[in-house]
């Protein structure tokens, strides 16, 4: 049994079950969502679907996993032991972590710092972290792509995202 424990395929077992109960959990997150009348699209309907999209692939990797536990075949390439998480050992699940903690502090600052400038430190850092070194296209990027998708949002689609100081820009395409 532990030697079954250590294979890919029971790895891919748990994280089955993780991705199972997260996206349970944000199905029951979209249940508050405000229902506008009059529109056949409401607010919830995107969420929903890549929740219920992460649910079903989710229940098949974890039905994929079991069968492959219990017909566990040395020459399977999931029989194999599973790669460690150490992030002392793998940058990759060092980078991993920090762009985890980068998203938690994207939803932290998202109001008080605004769209776009958290868009900005986010995409600096990540494209840091992917190996870009040229400074000159990791600001351009940086600032345009946030800005640019942040005068679609507001302008065509019309939803009012938070600019936090910088809501002058706001203002400063309202009157164009």
């Amino acid at each position: 049994m532990k030697k079954k424990m250590q294979t890919q395929a029971f790895a891919n077992l748990i994280g089955a079950l993780i991705f199972s109960a997260i996206s349970v959990w944000a199905l029951i997150q979209t249940t508050d969502f405000q229902e506008i009348k009059h529109s056949f699209v409401q607010p919830a309907l995107f969420p929903q679907i890549m929740a219920i999209g992460m649910l079903v692939f989710s229940l098949v990797l974890m039905i994929q996993s079991i069968i492959k536990l219990v017909k566990l075949d040395e020459n399977d390439p999931l029989s194999q032991p599973a790669a460690s998480l150490n992030f002392v050992k793998h940058k990759g699940v060092l980078a991993a972590l920090i762009v985890m903690a980068l998203c938690i502090f994207f939803v932290a600052t998202f109001e008080s710092l605004g769209y776009v400038l958290v868009s900005i430190l986010v995409s600096l850092v990540v494209m840091w972290l992917i190996g870009k070194r040229n400074i000159a296209q990791m600001l351009l990027v940086s600032v345009l792509v946030p800005l640019g998708m942040w005068l679609i949002f507001y302008k065509v689609l019309t939803v009012n995202i938070p600019m936090g100081p910088l809501t002058f820009l706001r203002d400063l395409i309202d009157m164009i």
